[in-house]
C-alpha cells in the first residue's frame, strides 16, 4: 500500500519540476539583476566596429611603389619566356576598372587555339605577386593563357580600390568578369576557361563553380580555400572580425548579418556545384585551419562525388608562411625558382592534370 501512496507523489515532483518558475506579479519588485564589473581592457580587445570608417587603414603610398616593384619584375622575368601585358577592364558593377595581368604563350598558336585561365590571388588584403612566377611561367608553356585580376579590395591601387572590398560579394563578380575580358582575346577559346586560386583565391574560385545553372567556367581548382566566414571569424577572434564588419557592403558580424554570411560562404553551397572542381587542404594549415576546411571536403566527398576531385595533405611540409597554408606555394623569394616538397610536387602534378582533362590546354597545337 506504501508503494501505492508513494507514486502519485514522485508524479507530483517531477510535474512541480517541470514547471516554469513563476514570474513576479504585476507591481511586485523585481529581485536586483546581478552587477559585473565591466573589465575596460578586455572590452577594448573585444569591441568590433560596424563603421565603415574603422575599417583597418594601409599603408596605401608603400602599396603602390611596392606593386610598381612587381609589375617591374613580371616584365623584366618574362622577356623570351612569356608574353607579359598589364591592363584593366571595368566591372560590371560600374564603379572600378579592374587591373588585371596577363600572361601568354611567346608563340600564339592562332585564333581561339588556347585555354585560358583565371588566377585569383589571395589575402584578405592581398595583391597578384611575383612568387606566383615560376608557376605562370609552367602554365603558359603548357599553353595557357593566363588572366590575374586585381579585384576590388586588392593593394597597390590606392585607397578607393583598397577600401572597396566586398568579400564574398562584388568581388567574386570582378572575378567573373574577367570572362568578358578574355572574350576580346582572339587567341582564347571560350570554351574552354578555368579558374583557380590559393586560400581567398580558393574560397573566389569555389563560389564561382558553385552557381548553379549560371556557373560559366569549365572548371576550378581551389586549393587550401577558406570554407566558412561564419565558422572562420568566430575561430579567428576580433581582430580578424574587424577586417569583414566594416565592410561597407557588409556591416556588422554574422549574428547580425547571417543570411548575408551564409550567401558568401561556400561550405553551404556544395549543393550548387555542376562543374569539376578541385580542392586540396592541409591538416597542418595556420590560416584556413583544417577544423574549417574538414567540413567542406567531407560535404564534397558525400554529395558530389562525381564532380569533386579532393585530398587531404596530412602535415605536408611547410611553405614560407602559416605551416600548411602555403605547402604547395614553396618558392625561393630570391630567385623566384620553385622550392619542390613532395608533396608540393604531387599536389601541382594533380592540378595539371586535373586541368589537362578539364580544359584540353593542348588541343590546337600544331
Amino acid at each position: 500500500m506504501r508503494l501505492i501512496h508513494v507514486l502519485p507523489l514522485l508524479a507530483l515532483g517531477v510535474l512541480a519540476a517541470s514547471l516554469p518558475a513563476q514570474t513576479p506579479a504585476p507591481g511586485a519588485p523585481r529581485p536586483p539583476r546581478q552587477q559585473v564589473r565591466i573589465d575596460t581592457a578586455r572590452a577594448r580587445l573585444l569591441y568590433v566596429s560596424d563603421k565603415h570608417e574603422d575599417h583597418p587603414a594601409s599603408d596605401y603610398a608603400a602599396a603602390i611603389a611596392g606593386k610598381a616593384r612587381t609589375d617591374s619584375i613580371f616584365a623584366t622575368r618574362s622577356a623570351g619566356v612569356m608574353r607579359y601585358e598589364k591592363t584593366a577592364y571595368r566591372s560590371r558593377h560600374g564603379d572600378l576598372d579592374i587591373p588585371v595581368y596577363v600572361f601568354s604563350p611567346l608563340q600564339s598558336r592562332g585564333a581561339r587555339a588556347h585555354a585560358a585561365l583565371v588566377w585569383v590571388h589571395g589575402g584578405v588584403h592581398g595583391n597578384w605577386d611575383q612568387n606566383y612566377l615560376p608557376f605562370i611561367i609552367e602554365a603558359t608553356q603548357k599553353g595557357y593563357v593566363v588572366v590575374a585580376p586585381d579585384y576590388r579590395g586588392s593593394t597597390g591601387y590606392g585607397e578607393a580600390h583598397h577600401r572597396a572590398i566586398d568579400y564574398g560579394g562584388k568581388e567574386v563578380d570582378d572575378v567573373e568578369d574577367a570572362l568578358g575580358f578574355l572574350g576580346t582575346r582572339s587567341e582564347v577559346d571560350p570554351a574552354r576557361i578555368g579558374v583557380m586560386g590559393w586560400s581567398h583565391g580558393g574560397f573566389i574560385t569555389a563560389h564561382l563553380m558553385m552557381r548553379g545553372g549560371r556557373t560559366r567556367f569549365v572548371a576550378g581548382a581551389a586549393i587550401v580555400p577558406v570554407t566558412n566566414l561564419i565558422f572562420r571569424l568566430s575561430y579567428k577572434g576580433p581582430g580578424y572580425q574587424r577586417s569583414f564588419s566594416t565592410q561597407r557592403e557588409l556591416p556588422g558580424l554574422p549574428f547580425e548579418q547571417r543570411e548575408e554570411y551564409v550567401r558568401r560562404s561556400p561550405y553551404y553551397h556544395v549543393d550548387s556545384l555542376t562543374r569539376p572542381l578541385l580542392v586540396h587542404v592541409a591538416s597542418n594549415d595556420t590560416d584556413v585551419d583544417f577544423v574549417e576546411a574538414r567540413p567542406l571536403i567531407d560535404a564534397l566527398q558525400a554529395r558530389k562525388p562525381h564532380l569533386a576531385e579532393t585530398k587531404i595533405y596530412w602535415d605536408p611540409t611547410p611553405g614560407p608562411a602559416s605551416v600548411g597554408h602555403t605547402f604547395s606555394r614553396r618558392v625561393n623569394r630570391q630567385t623566384l625558382l620553385r622550392e619542390d616538397s613532395p608533396e608540393q610536387v604531387d599536389s601541382w602534378n594533380r592540378v595539371w592534370t586535373f586541368l589537362e582533362w578539364n580544359l584540353k590546354p593542348s588541343q590546337g597545337a600544331k
